[in-house]
């Protein structure tokens, strides 16, 4: 199923509007059609990530940020249970595993085929998810998006924070407060 929600996906992207390729296929389950997207959208967030981290390290990036103005921290149920300032590189590792074992959670991310999803999916899982991906997607624009277009991803880029922003306000899965440090990139984009 997921398979299929993805050829979708691409096919509608292929096409040219954004705003079409956010729309659910009629009769599709709508925790599906998030599920896809969260997976692509963290392939999408991590490639971009990768192809600049080399020049995110501790001394260029010591803190998780998208500019003076806003601090992420990191906090887990495992080492960092209470908030804490770490590293951009370490925050985005961080956040990489956590994602992946999010997406690797059956309870969280059903595998059999009519396994419901939890009932909080759409208003705590996917959310939290998309938040903290949406994190470095801010800090990629405030911190290397210099670099970003000496490697040629700059339109790849834009193109997959764009993809990201429609599908998040469509289904009402960022809140607007966390929307504010690239709030001139979505109105660029816009």
């Amino acid at each position: 199923m997921q398979y299929q929600l993805r050829q979708y996906a691409e096919s509608t992207l292929g096409k040219g509007s954004l705003k079409e390729a956010v729309i659910k296929p009629e009769g599709e389950d709508l925790n599906e059609w998030i599920a896809c997207h969260i997976v692509d959208f963290y392939n999408h967030v991590n490639m971009l990530y990768m192809a600049v981290s080399h020049h995110c390290t501790d001394e260029t990036c010591p803190k998780m940020s998208a500019g003076e103005k806003y601090t992420y921290l990191w906090k887990d149920n495992g080492q960092y249970r209470e908030s804490s300032q770490v590293p951009a590189q370490l925050y985005v590792k961080l956040l990489m595993q956590w994602v992946d074992a999010q997406l690797d959670d059956p309870r969280l991310f059903p595998v059999e085929l009519g396994q419901p999803f939890p009932h909080n999916f759409q208003s705590e899982v996917a959310p939290n998810i998309m938040k903290r991906m949406l994190r470095v997607y801010a800090h990629l624009y405030w911190h290397h998006y210099p670099q970003m277009r000496q490697v040629g991803l700059a339109t790849m880029m834009n193109t997959s924070f764009n993809h990201f922003i429609l599908f998040v306000t469509k289904y009402d899965l960022v809140k607007s407060e966390e929307l504010q440090p690239v709030k001139d990139v979505i109105k660029n984009l816009a």
